[in-house]
């Protein structure tokens, strides 16, 4: 069954009718339904196309959180081949908000980290609903450190409204931890690609996110704070959170623009929820499309590379 997205509305009521419609044809079969079905999918299908081409940042947000939208064990499963995953910090204990190991990608052994958020009730409470504490990075450091012994590509899977903001991750030194994971993108002598498949919220994004090439899906959005939070820190009220994501420029093409990501990664009409498989697809395909160009570079290069685009951003000349 569907979910669908407040502005999505108009679309569900169609789509709605065409359903009805087939049912009424299964119980009657002598009833013709095929031109009134064609008719209703095919202003469906536009009113949707209308929809996406046009969508606000405050409605890219919701598409990023869609329930349905791919997640991290959704690629893994559909991209990497004998998936080994690779658990806990060796300091403290394991985190399942951020989720990591070895595998095969297309040919090529890489190791593979990104958050997980859940796709029910009971995983998403299992996995803290993609929010990592200490051990989570902690554990990413680990297993970047382990890519570079051997020599692996890191490949990372971004989608976090932010780290845990809880006082047992605060006890255990948040603030430390993803500085820690941030500086070991940094230095990582091995190709780094991070794609943000879904939300990239604060400190909890970049901890994963410091690559040589960041992608980002065309819905997903990338900021310091979520919107709802500006907005309370702003306007002391929750009510401005859509102006908030509007003055923040969270989207894919703002952040292309401004050169904070560097590739932007069409979807399918409706977004990546309504045709899964085609999305992991086209990820993986750009994945590989930027590992062949990063893996000739030595581990100097790699570094002066990702420290120089990082130091670059937001750097207007000198005065």
């Amino acid at each position: 069954m569907h979910t669908y997205l407040d502005f999505e509305k108009p679309i569900a009521e169609l789509e709605g009718k065409v359903q009805e419609l087939r049912l009424l044809a299964q119980e009657d079969p002598s009833v013709s339904i095929s031109d009134e079905v064609a008719k209703l999918e095919q202003k469906a299908a536009q009113l949707l196309q209308d929809a996406y081409s046009s969508l606000t940042p405050w409605q890219k947000l919701q598409v990023a959180r869609h329930p349905r939208r791919p997640h991290f064990v959704d690629y893994v499963e559909r991209l990497i081949e004998d998936f080994t995953p690779l658990a806990g910090d060796r300091l403290f204990g394991e985190d399942a908000a951020i989720m990591g190991g070895v595998g095969r990608f297309r040919g090529r052994s890489v190791m593979v980290i990104g958050h997980e958020k859940g796709s029910d009730t009971q995983t998403r409470m299992k996995h803290n609903f993609g929010m990592a504490k200490p051990e989570g990075y902690r554990k990413a450091v680990r297993l970047m450190k382990l890519a570079e012994r051997f020599g692996l590509p890191v490949i990372t899977l971004v989608d976090t409204a932010g780290a845990y903001p809880g006082i047992g991750g605060e006890e255990r030194g948040q603030a430390e931890a993803i500085a820690r994971s941030t500086d070991c993108c940094l230095g990582l002598g091995v190709p780094l690609i991070a794609v943000i498949i879904g939300e990239g919220g604060s400190g909890g994004a970049v901890a994963l996110a410091t690559g040589n090439r960041v992608l980002m899906l065309e819905h997903s959005v990338y900021s310091v704070i979520s919107p709802e939070g500006a907005a309370s820190i702003l306007w002391r009220s929750g009510d401005k959170a859509q102006d908030a994501a509007t003055a923040m420029k969270i989207t894919a093409q703002n952040l292309h623009q401004l050169g904070v990501i560097d590739r932007v990664l069409p979807e399918p009409v409706g977004g990546a929820h309504r045709e899964r498989a085609q999305m992991i697809k086209e990820t993986g395909d750009a994945i590989e499309e930027e590992l062949r160009g990063l893996e000739r570079l030595d581990g100097n290069t790699l570094r002066r590379l990702r420290r120089e685009k990082f130091l670059a951003m937001g750097r207007v000349g000198v005065l």
